[in-house]
């Protein structure tokens, strides 16, 4: 059974960390996603901007 394991990759350290309750509030919350959309915009612009001066 240890070889099926290694040929298949079905060790712990494969999946991915559940995330934490605060990381689920940040990726739900509508402020912080605001928040997040209208940096980004920023920072689009901000490289718009430099372009075309």
């Amino acid at each position: 059974m240890e070889n099926l394991n290694k040929i298949r990759g079905y060790k712990d350290e494969f999946y991915p960390p559940m995330p934490t309750k605060t990381t689920k509030h940040l990726r739900t919350n509508f402020l912080v996603q605001l928040y997040k959309f209208f940096r980004l915009n920023y920072k689009i612009m901000r490289i718009v901007i430099k372009g075309h001066s």
